[in-house]
This record gives structure tokens, sequence and C-alpha cells, in this order.
């Protein structure tokens, strides 16, 4: 099997040849020291907090457990005042970052967004606020008659710092109309991304995997987010995404963990200009999250707290991870923990 050297840049046949063929213990490898050439013995947690403002949504994606229509059993909407008492309890757990999204609410005035981070963003000026996927923002844009970049200039000017790499799912037009075909378009992903990117927002980026998707379209979906990065250098770290099936329209059954470790290897592998791995401890599970930081992951992402969308799907994982938990974690790996802030710079816990 021939793959590409160091220095080389990994083209479709040699992703495909790691994603489907080569030795576990050679992928193991080879992820572990592309990985240690970037960022050594490290592996990145963070104190943060998900905060999920809505689940009421007009896509009607047929892989979604969380997602309800208005009026519909379990459907659920955030007052202000209550997501400024959750975001009051993530500052004073410690937390530098609140994850907010939500469903693409099909009445939500932009201004309940701006609002939203202008009052978070000044009684709490020490959160980063990284929020809603690409796929709200083209529903901000739509409700307001607006471009995306105008969206986001609003938006950055009301204190959002980064947007999460969520809503991508897998870039396949095929795929897309046969699960979700109201949900925007992988273009429309990458174009809303490079605008971002241009307003100075950083990004990440996502991919879900394990549903019906073929190892071609897992590959397709890499090389295409790492084309954007050669344009605008914006993501900041690639988080793969285990399908999970219950309570929802598709069914089936989660990725095996081989073929969770294979993914986060070929990815790391893949992305050699996206900095970071996360291995998502809520989707992987806790277990599997630790054997991912020697597949290439570096990045264990954080503390959580009151995940709901992965759980409505039948996740096992727990709600939240303590800060020791974390470390914990991590330093049986024989990794070195380091707590981070959103932009991944070095921080010192509070207390």
């Amino acid at each position: 099997m021939k793959v590409a050297k160091d220095d080389e840049r990994l083209n479709t046949e040699q992703g495909l040849d790691l994603l489907t063929r080569m030795p576990l213990h050679d992928l193991s490898r080879m992820a572990t020291r592309a990985k240690e050439r970037l960022h050594k013995n490290i592996c990145y947690y963070n104190i943060n907090r998900h905060i999920d403002y809505s689940n009421i949504c007009r896509c009607g994606c047929r892989f979604c457990s969380f997602s309800r229509r208005a009026g519909e059993a379990g459907a659920f909407e955030l007052t202000l005042d209550e997501i400024l008492e959750k975001a009051a309890e993530a500052d004073r757990g410690g937390a530098s970052e609140l994850h907010i999204v939500g469903g693409v609410h099909p009445s939500l005035p932009l201004e309940f967004f701006e609002e939203m981070l202008a009052r978070i963003s000044s009684r709490y000026p020490s959160l980063h606020l990284k929020c809603f996927t690409a796929v709200e923002i083209d529903g901000f844009a739509r409700n307001a008659d607006l471009s995306a970049e105008s969206v986001l200039e609003r938006l950055k000017k009301a204190g959002l710092g980064s947007i999460p790499g969520g809503g991508a799912e897998i870039f396949s037009e095929r795929i897309r109309q046969r699960l979700f075909p109201n949900k925007i378009s992988a273009d429309r992903w990458l174009e809303i991304h490079r605008a971002a990117h241009r307003c100075g927002l950083p990004s990440n980026a996502t991919m879900l995997y394990g549903h019906i998707e073929t190892d071609e379209e897992i590959i397709d979906h890499l090389c295409r987010l790492r084309e954007l990065q050669d344009e605008t250098g914006g993501f900041q770290a690639f988080i793969p995404l285990a399908y999970h099936p219950d309570n929802n329209c598709l069914g089936g059954t989660k990725p095996t963990g081989l073929k969770s470790l294979r993914v986060i290897a070929t990815a790391r592998l893949m992305l050699d200009n996206i900095p970071h791995i996360k291995a998502y401890w809520v989707m992987l599970d806790v277990k599997l999250a630790q054997v991912a930081l020697h597949f290439g992951a570096n990045d264990l992402d954080g503390t959580v707290i009151e995940e709901r969308i992965t759980h409505a799907a039948g996740a096992s994982s727990p709600q939240a991870l303590t800060v020791d938990r974390i470390r914990h974690l991590i330093s049986e790996t024989g990794l070195e923990p380091v707590e981070r802030t959103s932009l991944y710079e070095r921080r010192s816990s509070p207390g």
C-alpha cells in the first residue's frame, strides 16, 4: 500500500486506503505521528456549557431525534431570561465558553439572537460565545431577507466569537436528498463558513458518519473541507460525529468503534491544514474517546453540561464531565491535559 510521505498531501485513493484497508496498528501509528508533530504530548479540553435555545425546526431531517415542529409534543423554546440564567450558571462554574445552538426556527427574528448575544456578553464578558450553525445562520438570513455575511457581521457586533461546525452532515447530494432535503446544501454550508472566516469569525467543521454514506463520500467530505481551509485558514477543529439511531425515522445502528477510530485517524492524516481533531466524548462515549487520543485526536472537548441533541438519539454517555474526570481520562492515556480557551490558548481555571 503506497502512502504519502510526511511532507506530501494524501490524495483520494490514499485516503480510502487509510479508511478501509490499512492495518489498524499502522493507522494508529501514522495518525499519532501526525498529531505529535503538531501538538507533541498535549491533549486539550475546555470548560464549556451547551445551551439549546429551542428544538423547534422546519427541516425535518430523517436522522434527527431532537427537533420538533411548533406545537408538537416535546417542543420547547427558552426565553432570554432562561438562557441568561444558564449563562450565569456557566460563569459561576468557571466556564470559558458557551456553545449555543437550536433548530432552524421558522419565526424567531434576528433581533432575538442579537439581544441574546449582547446581554450575555455584557454581563459575562469572560464567556466566549460559540453559537449558531451554518444551517441556523442561513435560517436567520432567510427570515430577515439578508445575506449570510450581513447576518454574521451583525451577530459578531452583538458578541458572537466563533461558530460551531454542526449542520454539515455529509457533503453528498445523494444523501441530502434522501435524509435531509430541507436543509442547506454542502455548497451553502461551505459558503457560510467562508463568509464567517471573511468576517474574522473562526469556526469548526463536522461530519456525520455511520448512517448510509459510502467510504468514498467520507473522503470527498474531508477533501472539500481541506480545500476551503486552503482558501481561508478559518477552521480551528474538525469533529467527526458518530450517528445515533434511536427515536428517529432512519433507525439503523451506531457505527462500530473500529469505524470511528478509522474515521478519526483518516481525518487527522487527510486534514493536514486543520490543526485540531476532537474526540467528542458525548458521541463516542468516554472509553472510546480515550482510545481515539491514540488515533490522531488531540482534543477531548469539554465539560459540556446538559447535552440534549445526541442523548435524544440514544447516547449512553454522561450529560457532563467534571474537570477532574476529564484530566484523569487524558492523563490515563499518557498525555498531558491542557485546559484551553475557545481559540486554543492555554488557560488556567479560576480557583
